[in-house]
């Protein structure tokens, strides 16, 4: 099928309602294996997580990322935000992310996969770029979480720019931090969902 969508621009999103995203209350912060261990197990009764990494940003050119310090996974009820200090923690991270069966999906994971690789040890098993199912269907461009939440539910995502650009290496988050890196995996798999019902 040739058919042509075309992206709403960003001007036709800010226009948009606002996007309803998971609050504190639905976001568990995992720093710790027993937290970690009891998040597998949540986890593992989906088939489908939103995935997403964030990294402590690196300002200088030939600078190189020592992420990624965070992993986001989430179902439609839930999101959990890992830390990676901890080498337990990380272990079952590892673990999470190396499970097949289960479809890890996410938007611009190119990065995420090569970091994952190299900070953890693992290949991302099953992982579904989004972008790739909105060229499949016709959309040129990357369509990214924002463009993504515009096209299906007709709402805007909001990302802040000063959460984007913090560090995420910090021991302790802030609440506006696991806030955003919680619902950019939970919209993903919002996303996700909603592809398969058009």
């Amino acid at each position: 099928m040739n058919t042509q969508h075309v992206t709403p621009s960003k001007e036709q999103i800010a226009l948009l309602p606002e996007f309803e995203r998971l609050g504190p209350s639905r976001i568990a912060l995992v720093s710790t294996a027993p937290q970690a261990l009891q998040a597998h197990a949540e986890l593992s009764r989906s088939a489908v997580w939103g995935f997403d990494t964030e990294s402590k940003p690196t300002f200088f050119k030939d600078q190189l990322s020592e992420g990624p310090h965070i992993v986001q996974l989430s179902t439609v009820d839930k999101a959990w935000v890992f830390q990676l200090h901890d080498f337990d923690c990380r272990a079952v991270v590892a673990q999470l992310l190396a499970l097949p069966g289960i479809t890890k999906a996410g938007f611009g994971l190119g990065d995420d996969r090569k970091r994952i690789q190299s900070k953890l040890g693992v290949d991302v098993a099953d992982m579904l770029e989004l972008n790739t199912v909105f060229r499949q269907r016709g959309y040129r461009k990357d369509m990214g979480v924002k463009g993504a939440v515009a096209v299906l539910f007709k709402q805007r995502f909001i990302k802040s720019k000063k959460a984007t650009t913090s560090n995420w290496a910090l021991p302790s988050l802030s609440q506006s931090q696991l806030v955003y890196a919680a619902n950019d995996a939970y919209a993903a798999i919002r996303v996700f969902h909603a592809l398969g019902s058009i």
